[in-house]
């Protein structure tokens, strides 16, 4: 199976694979070179989700500024 590109991964799927990048670094089973692609990829995957990260507070920001004054509201979820 083909891996998707970080930057075309959701933020919560990219998380997921990191959590399991991590847990098989952790378990020490794997060689040298298969240790070092998983490491390479948890690496692409961890700069992808820190850029998404900062284009959301970005954009929250913005929307923050476009109406400052407006008052705060609790969060329903529906």
């Amino acid at each position: 199976m083909a891996l998707k590109k970080p930057e075309n991964m959701h933020y919560e799927e990219a998380i997921d694979e990191l959590e399991s990048i991590v847990n098989h670094l952790e378990a020490g089973d794997l060689s040298l070179e298969e240790a070092l692609k998983q490491f390479e990829r948890g690496i692409a995957l961890a700069r992808s989700n820190s850029q998404k990260l900062q284009k959301a507070q970005q954009q929250v920001s913005i929307l923050m500024q476009q109406d400052a004054l407006a008052p705060l509201q609790e969060f329903k979820e529906e």
